[in-house]
């Protein structure tokens, strides 16, 4: 049982974590042709458009009482290599472009687990649409009836304060959704289908706080077909001590995952556990997830992560056993993974946005492991930092910029274990890797970005590090080619 969640009216129901863009209701008539594109069905279908579900960054558990962002557009193309200018991105929100819509992303969603609604209804030609952009309107944009106290578009709202939400130039040309992150690797609808299409506006993990106190917006978005009545994931979370008893006053995360093109599992969305213990993902693409779940007690002592493989939409969990380390935190609660990120150009240093996060590899398939509040201020699935030059504190290689991070890792390898709708029995894995794992900012594209750091640190069963708590292990990362 926790104590921790976040207050509000559907939080014992709802705690889904992120803000979704769903598109709902499309209908008028829009075809899509071009050379860029290959439709794969003739004739007309309808789609619907929306906004869904508050983040757990919002106070009092996270700093932000609001972040008000302002939509002008949202775009979708047949072609997986379309630019933001090709001729054949399908426009669904040809209204917005008079009237923009500022939407706060941690608002508090209705009982059907959504935020607003986005246009009119249009029509969408059939096909398998891969590519999927959300346009923003650039700062000095006047907004009707602004919300941002200090006028911008977008905002930031900390303690009563607004601070303008700066944005990435690919922000307000397109915040590009590639096929990699559509579920199924498109959005396929035929003719005469009436279809819902969700995506998902990450929140927490998009917003970076600059060294200066200013923020950004660095987008982490997903798509998916959902359904608005039988798409969800739902359990419980129980946390036990190292003698099997129950554990109150902690707070747990869960996060459902799905692998990359590199068959790295990454995360879709993310909650924060319910007071009662309980969690909902709401409204969710139609398909399978592996669950990971990641807590820590009132002490700070990190749990094991349980990870439950092959959770279909629709499904529960169950109850899910998070465990406490197998011994005392005084000696192996924790450790570090730490060291300095650079970047580089073609002409030296270059500023970019760095995406961190801890992965753990177990029975040859490697998981996306949730940051919890020891890095943050609340639970995260990444760590972002922005690259500078060299400080009094922080020196960086000759011709890059650079930032120091530190991932922190719970003591004990994971427990796994396949789901079963009569419950999932979870073992501690035989063996298990935590990798440290990085990506620049797309716009930067890095010549070496993504990949793993190989950064390894081998974990036998569940047991500890055989080293002391709080130890620093270091791998420098080195990008260049960035632009």
């Amino acid at each position: 049982m926790m104590d921790t969640a976040r207050k509000g009216k559907f939080a014992s129901a709802w705690l889904p974590v992120v803000a979704l863009v769903s598109l709902l209701a499309v209908t008028g008539a829009i075809v899509a042709c071009s050379s860029g594109s290959s439709m794969t069905a003739s004739g007309m279908s309808t789609v619907n458009l929306r906004v869904s579900d508050p983040a757990t960054c919002a106070a009092p558990n996270g700093p932000y009482s609001n972040v008000w962002v302002t939509i002008t557009d949202v775009q979708v193309n047949t072609s997986s290599s379309a630019g933001p200018n090709d001729s054949s991105w399908v426009d669904l929100t040809p209204n917005l472009a008079s009237s923009p819509k500022q939407i706060d992303l941690l608002a508090q969603a209705n009982n059907q687990c959504f935020l607003a609604s986005l246009g009119d209804n249009l029509q969408l030609q059939a096909g398998s649409y891969q590519q999927i952009r959300i346009i923003l309107a650039d700062n000095s944009t006047s907004i009707a009836n602004n919300n941002c106290s200090n006028g911008a578009a977008n905002c930031v709202v900390v303690n009563g304060t607004a601070t303008t939400l700066q944005l990435a130039s690919e922000d307000k040309t397109g915040i590009k959704i590639p096929s990699g992150q559509i579920a199924s690797g498109a959005f396929t609808i035929s003719a005469g289908q009436t279809k819902d299409l969700d995506i998902d506006f990450n929140t927490c993990e998009s917003i970076v706080q600059l060294g200066n106190g200013g923020y950004i917006l660095k987008p982490v978005l997903h798509a998916g077909e959902v359904s608005t009545t039988s798409t969800s994931i739902n359990g419980t979370v129980d946390m036990v001590d190292a003698n099997g008893n129950a554990v109150t006053g902690g707070s747990a995360w869960v996060a459902l995952e799905q692998p990359d093109l590199a068959g790295v599992d990454r995360v879709a969305q993310q909650a924060m556990v319910a007071s009662d213990g309980t969690f909902v993902f709401c409204p969710l693409p139609q398909g399978t997830y592996d669950v990971v779940v990641v807590g820590m007690d009132s002490t700070g002592t990190l749990f094991a992560p349980s990870i439950i493989t092959g959770v279909s939409t629709g499904s529960t969990t169950g109850a899910i056993k998070l465990n406490a380390p197998a011994v005392s935190i005084a000696t192996v609660s924790s450790a570090n993974l730490t060291g300095l990120v650079s970047t580089a150009g073609t002409s030296g240093g270059i500023a970019e946005t760095v995406t961190l996060s801890a992965l753990e590899t177990v029975n040859g398939k490697t998981y996306t492991i949730p940051q919890q509040p020891a890095a943050s201020p609340y639970f995260s699935t990444t760590q972002n930092v922005v690259t500078a030059a060299s400080t009094s504190t922080v020196t960086c290689p000759n011709g890059t910029f650079c930032a120091a991070y530190s991932l922190p890792v719970t003591s004990s390898g994971a427990y796994y274990g396949a789901w079963s709708a009569s419950g999932s029995t979870l073992q501690p894995a035989s063996a298990t890797t935590v990798l440290a794992d990085y990506f620049a900012d797309g716009s930067a594209n890095c010549s070496n970005s993504p990949q793993n750091s190989g950064a390894g640190i081998q974990l036998t069963g569940a047991g500890p590090f055989n080293t002391t708590a709080g130890v620093a292990m270091t791998q420098n990362i080195t990008l260049t080619g960035c632009q």
